[in-house]
């Protein structure tokens, strides 16, 4: 079993075809999961949705959807977005589940699962830091019962093999923030005849100039903002 994990699209869209293409290259890939945090950010939030309209993925939803999606956020990239994808598209977030289970074939019971949530098994707005600490782990972790716990939100690209799970952060596909601007994705595979998971992150080129152009071409707000911020690939 192949599973293709990506999140934090953002509306870049060009990014996301990108990612996509990469994803293409890899053969047999049995499930491809769409962590949430489709639109919010970007200047396509609709060609976002268009694209995973012909896609056959699982997709989840981050906080970003959700707020976007029961308007919450008053801001005026969030305007923008809500402009773009109009009513159909909010529905279309607004009822995306929280997280998705994998059970791998020979597995024996949900410890040998994988878990695919957008930041954590019980929220969708605290991060898991890749430097956390017991107490932070137990608060954001608990007792989940998974071997491998796919995630972004962070969009910190990152692999933590703890005692009883492993934890992989995805990243973002749209505007990493790890000083890499390189897209990332995950590929989790599990071996029936060692009845464990490996899991890998990917790599993708950024379509950095299409993207700078589709974005001084687009009507969303301060648009050389956007372009300064996702070049600075980090949150400082």
């Amino acid at each position: 079993m192949k599973i293709a994990v990506l999140s934090d699209i953002h509306g870049f869209s060009i990014a996301f075809d990108r990612v996509l293409a990469d994803i293409g290259s890899e053969p047999g890939i049995d499930h491809l999961v769409i962590a949430g945090d489709l639109c919010e950010g970007g200047p396509d939030p609709s060609g976002v949705l268009d694209r995973l309209a012909t896609l056959d993925a699982i997709v989840l939803q981050g906080n970003t959807d959700r707020d976007i999606a029961n308007r919450v956020r008053d801001s005026n990239g969030a305007r923008y977005t809500i402009d773009q994808i109009g009513e159909e598209g909010l529905q279309y977030l607004r009822e995306l589940p929280f997280s998705r289970r994998f059970s791998p074939p020979g597995g024996i019971g949900p410890a040998d699962d994988l878990l695919v949530v957008h930041a954590n098994p019980f929220d969708q707005d605290r991060h898991i830091p890749p430097d956390a600490g017991p107490h932070e782990l137990q608060e954001l972790i608990g007792d989940t019962q998974a071997s491998v716990i796919a995630f972004g939100h962070l969009h910190i690209a990152y692999i933590r093999n703890l005692q009883k799970v492993t934890l992989i952060d995805v990243s973002a596909v749209g505007n990493p923030k790890d000083g890499d601007l390189r897209s990332k994705w995950g590929l989790v595979e599990w071996d029936e005849e060692t009845r464990e998971w490996t899991t890998t992150l990917r790599y993708v080129d950024y379509p950095l100039a299409e993207t700078e152009a589709q974005i001084l071409g687009s009507a969303m707000p301060n648009p050389t903002k956007a372009v300064n911020k996702l070049r600075k690939a980090s949150y400082t």
